[in-house]
């Protein structure tokens, strides 16, 4: 069942880039409806893990590529649900926030669904090499999506994240070659990795080239300068999938395949990747605090964000891990959010994104929805109690605590920061004045607040899904934790947690 949420996207999309409809309405139904389906599969899955005591459940496996051992091997455990549900409920949000898309309408949400397509390849491949080709998969229409749907230098923001997705999959196909090359029978079968025996030496050098690789598109410091542009220069819908699911492909990549298969090279590795993640926490949310464009600040708040699930995968700890996988749930909803907010109630509304500009504007008398919403939503992103963030990064800190208390600390830090520059961004873009502004400010900002169109039908229920998703998250973990603990605790991942696991 759960393959179907490949192969209906993908139809879906390949459908409308061959018969081009000229109606908008039926390009727009046509996703929706395809994205829909892929949410109602994504929720029957869940259910029907929870009440299964399998932790790893084969969907197909047939041969693909006989001569190179490369097979069609579709499984799911419990993180791999978690993160089918993320993209189930990102696309269909991302469709509603697209709702008024007039150029192209049918390219647009072809190329949509081809990436969602992509995306939950990657999720339920459990043949490395079909991972990496549905890794790939997914690069092309985020090119496209952003320099022809995109804004501010798009075609820049565009060019820069393939330049360094590509960077970052050639890393990772020096580290799968290597692996294919030393194993004595020749597969890609990830299950078989895991089983295999790898020397200690062979592990040291060859989890960088994987592990950093993922690390790329996970938004890893130094290599983060891709994210914070390609979000401002993409489109609403795209800006939602590059930091709500795209960035987790990156994150899922490193835990599934570099951590879990060569744990040896993970631990010597991990004490250098809690310094970069704290790096990237504390740096992203410094430079969010100072950005003037309002867009800026949640690009940076995304690098700042993901850093905390590089942080729980450096762990190396049960918590720790269940952290940053229930981490790559949440920032997903909530990055979202929160940039469907800022890319649809607020600039086109406002036609700026300049924070001083939107001060002089009083939007939260012109648009009181969007403005309760993201309120809401920068409250669940400072991982305030009752919001999924609270429970995610709470757990990334006490796994990380155990692990090395400097680290937690310096996280703590950087939590302390993002509560600043969230503070800063709901005041600035929406708690502004227009009487306090001075005239050139007024004129500059059109006079004042002025008559803006309320929150439409489309965007209020794709708010009020994504805040939905992060309380009933925040208020009960356990819908996803008893997901994602069993799936850690089980033989996939013993080599990486052998000394917790009895």
């Amino acid at each position: 069942m759960l393959a179907w949420t490949i192969y209906i996207p993908l139809s879906a999309g390949l459908a409308l880039l061959l018969a081009r409809p000229r109606s908008a309405i039926v390009a727009r139904w046509i996703a929706l409806l395809s994205a829909a389906a892929t949410l109602g599969l994504a929720l029957a899955s869940v259910l029907q893990f929870h009440g299964s005591s399998e932790r790893l459940v084969t969907i197909a496996k047939l041969p693909w590529i006989p001569a190179l051992g490369i097979q069609y091997f579709l499984a799911a455990d419990g993180i791999s649900i978690t993160l089918v549900l993320l993209t189930a409920i990102a696309a269909v949000v991302g469709i509603l926030f697209s709702w008024n898309v007039s150029h192209r309408p049918a390219e647009f949400f072809a190329l949509y669904l081809i990436l969602i397509g992509g995306v939950f390849g990657v999720f339920l491949s459990f043949d490395v090499f079909l991972l990496f080709a549905f890794y790939e998969l997914a690069i092309i229409p985020k090119y496209f999506l952003v320099a022809i749907w995109g804004s501010t230098r798009r075609e820049y923001g565009a060019m820069k994240l393939v330049i360094y997705s590509f960077l970052g999959s050639a890393l990772v196909l020096v580290g799968m070659v290597a692996v294919y090359a030393v194993l004595p029978s020749p597969t890609f079968d990830m299950t078989a990795w895991s089983q295999a025996v790898f020397p200690r030496s062979f592990q040291l050098w060859v989890f960088p080239f994987i592990f950093v690789g993922f690390g790329v598109l996970a938004g890893m410091w130094p290599f983060h300068s891709w994210a914070p542009t390609g979000h401002v220069a993409a489109p609403t819908a795209a800006s939602m999938l590059l930091a709500g699911v795209v960035m987790k492909l990156g994150a899922y990549g490193a835990l599934r395949v570099g951590m879990a298969l060569f744990p040896e090279g993970a631990r010597f590795w991990a004490p250098w990747i809690g310094w970069l993640a704290v790096i990237g926490i504390v740096y992203g949310a410094l430079v969010a605090l100072v950005q003037k464009d309002f867009k800026f600040v949640i690009g940076y708040s995304s690098v700042s964000h993901m850093g905390f699930v590089l942080l729980g995968l450096a762990s190396l700890n049960l918590i720790g891990l269940s952290g940053a996988v229930l981490q790559m749930f949440s920032h997903g909803i909530i990055a979202g959010l929160l940039f469907g907010v800022v890319g649809r109630m607020v600039y086109e509304r406002a036609h700026t994104r300049d924070l001083d500009t939107l001060e002089t504007m009083g939007l939260a008398k012109s648009i009181p929805s969007a403005a309760g919403i993201f309120g809401l939503a920068i409250f669940a992103s400072m991982g305030m109690p009752g919001f999924s963030g609270f429970v995610a990064e709470m757990q990334v800190l006490v796994g990380a605590w155990h692990s090395s208390p400097t680290f937690a600390l310096l996280a703590g830090f950087g939590i302390l920061a993002g509560v600043a520059y969230s503070l800063r961004a709901l005041q600035k873009s929406f708690m502004g004045s227009p009487a306090r502004a001075s005239r050139r400010e007024r004129r500059l900002a059109g006079g004042g607040a002025g008559k803006m169109d309320p929150i439409s039908v489309p965007e209020g229920l794709g708010g009020l899904l994504l805040l939905a998703c992060t309380l009933i998250v925040g208020l009960y973990p356990a819908s996803l934790l008893n997901l994602i603990v069993p799936a850690l605790e089980s033989p996939f991942f013993e080599g990486l947690l052998r000394p917790l696991i009895k």
